[in-house]
């Protein structure tokens, strides 16, 4: 074996650090970024095509200009940040490429057909599997365009990896910047990065991401824990650091007296799996003593061994303490030997020893290993990347067996659980086996095959018979016992397993079982809910709208959505409010314009019988020259509002008429007429209270479409206001103009419905008239 070089030797140091990839300079401009990225690329030791890499810039580029991000930076800088870290985990060209342009499709005018078409479809898939679905309108809450976006990524995901390293890097450059959102942005963003991206970037074993994502999320959720851990490691920081360089330097001495070349540094464990311990066993920073651990790499599996016995020499192993994770790696692929010592001061410590092949896998993960990298060579991996994903098929499975949302976020929270533990046991073949920690032979017969599973009657643990409540340990051979005329899993069952895979099944089986008592039992609550709501039945359930919601809720066909309520898988209130969408969607496409004329004349028609008079005389709550009372009427050109900037004019014969201070016709009085102007304001512009007593004129401009104006109506309506009066004229190039009046208590009313107008589907434009004839 050879001995350390001088080079080796200056590496042997101590590296108190977090793990964060390379930071990137906020504020940077986009050109010095994009500059930075092609050194990146350069030092990936192999040729790399820019060519695709300068397209997607160039694009990104045009546009996203004139975009900001909240911190007020231009957006392009957040597309080559996500592009910066991708080429620190060494993605290929056509990943960097789809970083850049991640962004295009949501948040641009740019299609994905256009993207197909300019990049081809490899990028564009890429940029599609991280596109966010935010077109789907919800009427419940977020969670559900939540749901559909993680169930689109995981598919996406199955079909290529690189979508999720976009997708991580994305996440990670965000949580960077998330300082400039409020606080309740703050911690929505947070919550969901620790339940699903800090759990994926792990279980794909990419370390240099998953630290840093989980460090950010305490920062924001647990702000004042983190300060005070903060305050306390560094407080320490001084004096820990001597301690491990004196470890580092010790054991490289050893290591060279032995003839190991090896690279040695310390670390400090980073903040999250430090409060991670305190929490799950009920500790104070004074009672966890491994806040760091040294890391040794050598060349091979042999000298890592070897390593082993020279460390276990110099210190003393607390037994229980030692993990062979390179004959038993973790289900990333995370392969080291762990073995905790007692120091010379009595503080134990962590040595973690690894190749540095190893080393890069624990790194990088899946990234340093992924099939798509030995293209280029004409290597192809085998299966063992993929077994490592069987995580990623059981995530497929619920999303086809788990059509409400909620009892899947439910599942999918659990099974990503950062704060759980596993345990590793062993089937009679030797395979190993992750499971969460507390798990039973249940758990374990579920996680070789569902038909195990439902055909277990008992378990053998290292050769001995076992009740199946036994709780699981680390290194436990555990033989399943089955018979084919089991009648199935026991409900009871349900209460000891730990496995979301394990209790899914189970709960699969017996929703298989009593499928036809199900069915009817879903029925009756369908019928009781629409009839507790005067709602016919028969009308939600057309051909056309049940097509959606098998659509929607992936079912095959009526029986297995009614199969679902009956169990508990869906509400009946949600099947219903689904077909109630639906129904009035269909409706408000299909009713004419004629309709919505004849609707309005009617209402029009009630308000006059009723005698209620739209007031066109009287003071209108206006003060003229500090004096109330005055009686004032208001002109059709500007119609003012509540809240507007107004001004008086004495008219010969009719008092005072108030105009707004924009009006066409006050910006183009004759001088000789301005002193005919006199000072006018609003006694009172609370919208809040009051009576819709005042008249918005606006001009909606649009593209036709069939349902349009039944649209504009209903929006309108309601919001509690009263249409005036409408007319509509549509040019032979499909461009829609049409004049609204209707009923508003002030200017922050009509700004509030000129704000909804606009949000309707091919409304170009919304506009206030502000002036149009004489005074």
């Amino acid at each position: 074996m050879s001995t350390d070089t001088e080079d080796q030797k200056k590496e042997n140091t101590i590296v108190i650090d977090n793990g964060r990839i390379e930071d990137i300079e906020e504020f940077r401009a986009p050109e010095a970024l994009y500059a930075d990225l092609l050194k990146r690329l350069e030092a990936y030791g192999r040729p790399v095509d820019t060519t695709l890499i300068e397209k997607a810039y160039k694009t990104a580029s045009a546009f996203h200009r004139g975009q900001e991000r909240k911190s007020g930076e231009p957006y392009l800088i957040h597309p080559l940040c996500v592009a910066i870290i991708l080429a620190d985990l060494e993605m290929d060209e056509e990943t960097i490429a789809a970083g850049i342009l991640h962004d295009v499709v949501e948040d641009t005018v740019m299609t994905i057909d256009e993207l197909t078409v300019e990049f081809g479809r490899e990028v564009a898939f890429l940029v599609d599997g991280v596109t966010k679905l935010s077109k789907i309108q919800y009427s419940t809450d977020k969670l559900d365009l939540q749901a559909e976006n993680l169930r689109k990524m995981f598919l996406a995901m199955a079909h290529d990896m690189r979508v999720i390293m976009i997708k991580l890097s994305d996440r990670l450059h965000n949580m960077r910047t998330l300082s400039y959102h409020s606080r309740e942005k703050q911690i929505e963003i947070a919550r969901e990065t620790l339940d699903i991206y800090a759990p994926i970037a792990q279980r794909l074993g990419i370390s240099k991401i998953k630290v840093e994502l989980e460090d950010l999320c305490l920062k924001y959720l647990e702000p004042e824990d983190y300060k005070n851990l903060s305050e306390m490691i560094n407080s320490r920081k001084y004096e820990r650091e001597q301690v491990v360089q004196s470890i580092v330097d010790e054991v490289s001495r050893h290591m060279k007296e032995a003839g190991i070349s090896a690279k040695i540094d310390g670390r400090a464990k980073h903040f999250f799996s430090i409060y991670k311990k305190m929490k799950n066993q009920n500790k104070t920073l004074d009672q966890i003593y491994d806040l760091f651990a040294v890391r040794i790499i050598v060349a091979s599996v042999k000298d890592c061994y070897a390593a082993l016995g020279v460390i276990h020499e110099m210190y003393k192993p607390i037994p229980g303490r030692f993990k062979d994770y390179i004959a038993v790696p973790k289900a990333n692929m995370y392969q080291s030997l762990h073995t905790t010592l007692a120091g010379a001061n009595g503080v134990p410590f962590e040595i973690q020893i690894r190749t540095f092949e190893m080393h890069r896998t624990a790194e990088y993960g899946i990234a340093a290993h992924w099939k798509y990298k030995e293209a280029s060579n004409g290597h192809k991996v085998g299966n063992e990347e993929e077994e490592k994903l069987n995580w990623l098929q059981q995530i497929l499975d619920w999303q086809q067996e788990l059509p409400d949302n909620r009892e899947y976020m439910k599942l999918l929270k659990s099974d990503l659980d950062l704060f759980s533990d596993s345990v590793y046991c062993f089937t009679p073949a030797g395979d190993v086996k992750n499971l969460p920690a507390g798990s039973t032979p249940v758990d374990f017969a579920y996680s070789i095959h569902s038909a195990v599973g439902n055909r277990m009657i008992g378990a053998r643990v290292n050769g001995k018979l076992v009740t199946i409540n036994y709780t699981i340990k680390n290194g436990d051979v555990i033989e399943i016992i089955t018979s084919q005329s089991s009648r199935g899993p026991s409900r009871d069952w349900l209460s000891i397993v730990k496995s979301p895979q394990a209790r899914s099944k189970i709960q699969q089986f017996f929703k298989g079982e009593d499928k036809a008592e199900n069915i009817e039992h879903g029925k009756e609550l369908f019928a009781a809910y629409c009839k507790a709501r005067n709602i016919n039945p028969q009308e939600l359930t057309e051909p056309a709208f049940v097509e959606l919601l098998l659509k929607k809720y992936r079912f095959r066909d009526w029986d297995n959505v009614m199969a679902a309520v009956g169990h508990g898988a869906l509400k009946e209130g949600q099947v219903v409010n689904r077909l109630l969408e639906y129904k009035t969607d269909y409706d408000r496409l299909h009713i004419s314009d004629e309709d919505i004329y004849n609707e309005l004349a009617e209402k029009q028609a009630k308000s006059a019988h009723s005698g209620k008079k739209h007031p066109a005389s009287g003071d209108r709550g206006i003060t003229i020259n500090g004096i109330d009372g005055v009686s004032v009427r208001f002109p059709k050109c500007c119609s003012p509002l509540p809240g507007d900037d107004i001004i008086g004019y004495v008219t010969r014969g009719r008092g005072v008429t108030v105009h707004r201070r924009d009006c066409v016709n006050i910006s183009t009085i004759p001088e000789d007429e301005k002193d005919r102007l006199v000072e006018a304001s609003w006694q009172d512009t609370d919208i809040s209270t009051g009576e819709r007593a005042y008249t918005a004129e606006v001009t909606v401009y649009a593209t036709t479409r069939p349902g349009l104006l039944a649209d504009i109506s209903k929006c309108i309506s309601d919001s509690g206001m009263e249409i005036r009066s409408l007319n509509t004229r549509t040019s032979r190039h499909g461009t829609v103009t049409m004049n609204l009046n209707f009923d508003v208590k002030g200017r922050a009313e009509a700004n509030i419905m000129i704000g909804k107008l606009k949000n309707i589907d091919n409304v170009l434009d919304v506009k206030r008239n502000t002036g149009k004839s004489a005074l």
